[in-house]
């Protein structure tokens, strides 16, 4: 299983905040009204604000240096890629089709570094025991 490298978590790092700040972006861009022609579900801007917190968290323990981090990036994955199939839906506008492309950008790198940090939490925290405080 590969390790995360500091290069891998200054990625991720600039990938969620990157798209924190676009998914934010967008759903702003909807309660000012300039969303053009295209209505956006109100599901739609919930996960878009799901996926700018989740990201944010997800920056957030990487920057402190969490060993818990990935964790938060799987679930980060989680988010991020739903976002963007429904971004990808009203891709004919040019601000969801590029909120589209960073949520995928994020979920992947929040995925790659889940899987390179998922064996050091697990043999540091086996299963039944808690992590530290």
């Amino acid at each position: 299983m590969p390790t995360a490298t500091t290069h891998d978590i200054e990625q991720c790092i600039e990938s969620c905040t990157r798209c924190h700040r676009l998914c934010l972006e967008t759903a702003a861009r909807h309660f000012r009204g300039e969303g053009g022609a295209h209505q956006v579900p109100e599901a739609h801007i919930r996960l878009l604000l799901d996926c700018a917190e989740i990201c944010q968290t997800s920056a957030n323990f990487m920057v402190r240096g969490s060993e818990l981090h990935g964790h938060i990036c799987a679930a980060c994955a989680a988010v991020c890629e739903p976002c963007a199939d429904e971004c990808d839906k009203l891709g004919e506008d040019p601000h969801m089709a590029a909120c589209a492309e960073i949520c995928r950008t994020c979920a992947q790198t929040c995925r790659e570094m889940a899987a390179a940090t998922h064996w050091r939490t697990r043999r540091a925290h086996p299963a039944g025991a808690s992590p530290p405080e």
